[in-house]
This record gives C-alpha cells, structure tokens and sequence, in this order.
C-alpha cells in the first residue's frame, strides 16, 4: 500500500481510539473535567504527564533544531529535562497538597486575592494560547503531506478531533487519551529510528548508533562535521551561539517548564502527595526514552538530508521531495540555472530552503524506509500536538469557568453550570488555537520556547515564593507576575515580531540589538529575575499575609503530609 493509504488507516485506528476513550471516560462532574477525580494511578498519570509534556515541538521540532543547529540544539535538550526534574522535585509535591484545581487557585487562594487570581489567569491564557499555537501548526504540518490536504484543512480536522475528547471527558478523558497518546508517540519515534541506526551504523540502539561509525568506518559525527565544513556550515559539534544566550535559554526553557500550568495541573489529578512523585519519577523516565533518541534522529536526518540533496540533479530528485514542495515546506531556487541543487551556508548561493519541522517527519521518507514506518510518523506526531493541545485546552477553560467564573463572577454557579461554562471555554479556546495554527508565529520549537520564557517570567517565582517564602504578600507577587510577564512579552514582540520596530521581521532586528546579548528565546529568565527583585522588594515595605495564610504554607511544606493531601 502507498504511504497515504497506510497514514489513512494508522490515523484512523488512532483517532478512533482517544474518541472510544473519551466516550468511556466521559466527565459528569466538575471534578472529574478538572483534575479527573484525583484518582490517576502513578503510573498512568506519567505516561499522560509524558505524553502533554512531549509536545509537537519535542517530536517533530526538537530534533530539527539539533539537525540544522549542532551543538547550539543543545540547549533544548538540556533545558526541557532540567526543568522537568526541577518542577518534579521542588514544586510538585507542595502543589498537590495545597490540593486545588489549577494554578490560578493555588495563587489566588495563596496570596488571599481575587487580584492575583485574575493576573495568574491572564498569564496562563497568555503562555496556554502561546504554547497551543505550536501545537496546531504541528497537526497542520502532517495533515498536509501525509493526507495530501491544506494546512488550514488539516488545522481543522485536528481541532475538531481535540475538541471532541477535551471536551467531553475534560481531564479524566484527556489523562487516559494520553496515556494512549504516549504509547503511540514513543513507538513512532522509536521505530523509524531504530530502523535508521541499523541502516546506517549496523547497531539497533540509536543512541549507541550516535557515537557509532558508519559503513565506511567514519564516525558519522566526523562525517558530518566534514558534509558542513565542505558547505560551508558551522560544524555540527561546534557552536555559533554566545555563552551568555546559551545558558539564558536552558534556564528559560527549566525554569519555564517548571512554571507551565496544564504541567502542573497533572499533579493535581493523583490521589496522595506521594503519588504526585511517584508519577514525576514515571514521567522522567518515559521521557528520557524520547530525549535521549532526540539527537541521534538529528544526526541521521542531517546526514541523509545533505547526502541526498546536495549537488544532485533536480530533475532525479525521489518523490518524498516532490511531495514535500507542494506543501511549501522545502523549496528549490534554481538561481543559475543548471538544474543542480546547490545547497551551502552562502544565502547569495544557496538554493534550497528546508522548514526545519519537517526533519522527523521527513527522515523515514529521505532513508527510504517502509511505508508504514513513515505513516506510524504521522500518526506519532499528531499524537503528539494533540495530548498537549488537550492539556493546554483544559488550562483555557478551567482558568475562565473555575477561576473566573465560579471565583469571581458567580460563585453560587452550580456544579452543572460551571461544568457547561467549562466546555464552552474550551470550544472557544480551540477556536482561537486554531486560528494561530494556520497563522503561525514561527517554527514550531521557536514559538514553544516563547511559551516557556512567559511562564518562567510569571509564574515561576509566585509559585517558588508562595511555597518557600510565607512572608510574601499578595502585593510583591501579583506586582512581579505583572511586570514579569509584560517585560517578556514586550521583548518578544519587538525583538522577534518586530512590533516596535517599524514592522521589522525577526530576521531583521540584529543580535547586536538584543538586551545583554540575550535571544528573545533567553529573555524569559531576565524577566523571571526582575520579578523575583520586584516580588521580594514590595513584600519588604507592604504589609506582611495574614498569620492563616503563614500556617498554610507552613502546613504544605510539612512533610508529615506525605500520605494522604490536606484538601
């Protein structure tokens, strides 16, 4: 069968199964949409916390920013693990016994103030809406090569798909959707890629395959460094980034996923703190099964991308080419007119343009491999934009019925009520994801990262201090949150949308213009730093929380707790 007919029947089997989930798992009370009746297993809850924490930008993204970057790519390697293992061992098991829904309550309920409740909801909105558009432009991307439609046809069909199970079952249909999801995903990206190592070194372990040499008993990361230098590339194991930008983006990308809601939320859905870090234990492992495969996928797709293209023939280029350029996705400039893909570092020469998204999506097709190996791609890389656009989904419309609504607005709503005001946020909310996915922003990484900049900049430092600090008022942290945030996305918007810069694009502002040498991928942890200044600054000169308040974060970081969670 051809890949199309194999990506119709992998897709379908797929999609069907969340829908079966989502009808079997279908929410009937407020409980069960928002934190899925805190009754997740452990390790049911970090197979769903792995598969919404690997987003499109972990399966299809991640890899072809190390295939195209080297060295530089590590720091999303580094950043998106160090971080998990900060949230999972400084934050989750405090914010599962302070026992609320999502974490708008938790700062609202710790800083006693429908204020900070409203500013928590804003910035989740703003990070949720930020990171979903990642997401939709990933289910774009595959929609459009392996089922042959527009990206804007196949933003809709994702929607329609996400709207159905985030909908219906909330967060216990979206825990067990995504347990599934995982389990689809991790095969996805394990096969092709054991298939590749094989192929090109003789080993079936990939990240073994990495340090291997190839046939010709050349180490294939020599092997590449010599493709790059020939080109006229940096090599791949060097880096052209700054020390500065470098450790400012690994701990923008760490403390940023420490600070991400629809994360966070998921340890909320345990039934005791201890299983909020048995399920963090679980999820760090599943997830080091995906990133420690990460780079090897990126130097095989590399290597075979420059390999296969590069001073060949356009006229004999294969079909997975073609098809490729019909979504505008890789495209060939033939500027001298010699029919031969001249592909080098030189922008005055160079002739073919690739969207580095594609290279996971893409690298089965580029080492000819079966296929339904490259339709199980597809169906991996919608599994994975999908369980996190649920999550982020769920964030959208819990932060508007549950925090705005039932908090503030109607707080005598009833449980049916709320949980209608619920599904409607979310239907509203994938509208508005939609939309991004088929306007996109950028690259699917590169708009990701921007997510992980806002929540390290809001976020972070009022959970950090409400949990550690019981002197910080509501002042210094709703004041931080909101100078966090509009710093960030100030310099988000000028320095990589060019906002305030008379339209420029982000290619056209120069690094030279960066504040502190510092990418707007970085900024995240300057903005963080200045709201942590700001937070514990005003709390020094304002009136300090009240005495309940200080024994409730005293009784959170109690361990004497760990059995069975206080609320």
């Amino acid at each position: 069968m051809d890949i199309q007919t194999w990506t119709w029947i992998l897709v379908g089997l797929t999609f069907s199964l969340y829908i079966g989930i989502a009808i079997w798992s279908k929410a009937s009370s407020t409980g069960d949409f928002y934190v899925a009746g805190k009754g997740v297993h452990p390790i049911a809850n970090g197979l769903a916390t792995a598969a919404d924490w690997m987003s499109a930008a972990s399966f299809i993204s991640m890899a072809g920013i190390i295939s195209f970057s080297g060295y530089d790519g590590s720091v999303y390697l580094m950043g998106w693990t160090g971080g998990y293992v900060l949230l999972a061992l400084l934050l989750a098991p405090y914010l599962r016994k302070f026992g609320k829904f999502t974490v708008p309550d938790f700062i609202g309920d710790r800083y006693y103030s429908n204020k900070a409740r409203v500013v928590a909801v804003f910035c989740a909105l703003i990070v949720s809406f930020t990171y979903v558009a990642g997401q939709m432009q990933g289910v774009g991307i595959v929609f459009s090569r392996f089922l042959e439609v527009n990206i804007t046809t196949g933003v809709i069909i994702g929607m329609v798909i996400v709207l159905f199970y985030a909908v219906l079952g909330g967060m216990k249909g979206i825990t067990y959707t995504q347990v599934a999801q995982y389990c689809v995903l991790i095969f996805a990206f394990m096969v092709p890629a054991i298939f590749i190592s094989i192929q090109m070194t003789g080993n079936p372990i990939p990240q073994l395959g990495f340090g291997a040499a190839g046939s010709d008993g050349v180490y294939l990361l020599d092997k590449l460094d010599g493709l790059h230098r020939d080109l006229g590339f940096h090599e791949y194991t060097s880096g052209s980034k700054s020390k500065i930008d470098v450790f400012a983006i690994t701990a923008a990308l760490m403390l940023g996923t420490a600070g991400l809601p629809h994360v966070i939320v998921r340890f909320f859905t345990v039934k005791k703190v201890s299983d909020a870090r048995k399920s963090a234990g679980w999820a760090l492992l599943f997830i080091a099964v995906l990133y420690t495969t990460a780079p090897a996928i990126a130097l095989f797709a590399r290597t075979n991308l420059i390999e296969t293209v590069s001073n060949q023939n356009y006229a004999d280029m294969p079909e997975w080419f073609t098809k490729w350029e019909t979504t505008g996705l890789i495209n060939f400039n033939d500027k001298n007119g010699d029919g031969v893909i001249q592909y080098v570092a030189d922008a005055n020469k160079n002739e073919l343009e690739v969207n580095r998204d594609i290279m996971v999506l893409a690298n089965p097709e580029i080492a000819n491999l079966p296929n339904w190996v490259i339709a199980l791609v597809a169906a991996g890389g919608l599994a994975a934009a999908l369980s996190t656009a649920a999550g982020l989904l769920l964030v959208i419309s819990s932060s508007v019925s549950h925090d705005i609504i039932k908090k503030i607005i109607n707080p005598n709503i009833s449980d049916k009520g709320e949980l209608l005001a619920a599904r409607l946020s979310a239907v509203v909310g994938v509208c508005i994801a939609g939309y991004f996915g088929i306007n996109p922003p950028g690259f699917v990484a590169a708009v990701v990262a921007l997510a992980f900049g806002l929540a390290a900049a809001s976020f972070f430092p009022a959970i950090v201090l409400g949990i550690f600090n019981k002197k910080m008022n509501r002042a210094g942290a709703v004041t931080g949150m909101v100078i966090g945030i509009l710093l960030m996305l100030f310099y988000m918007l000028k320095f990589k949308f060019g906002v305030f810069d008379g339209g420029k694009s982000a290619v056209a502002s120069l690094k030279s213009d960066w504040w502190f040498g510092i990418s707007p991928e970085g900024f995240g942890v300057v903005a963080m730093i200045v709201n942590f200044i700001v937070s514990i600054t005003i709390s020094k000169f304002t009136t300090p929380p009240p005495i309940e308040v200080q024994q409730l974060v005293d009784n959170i970081r109690n361990p004497s707790g760990a059995g069975v969670a206080t609320h």
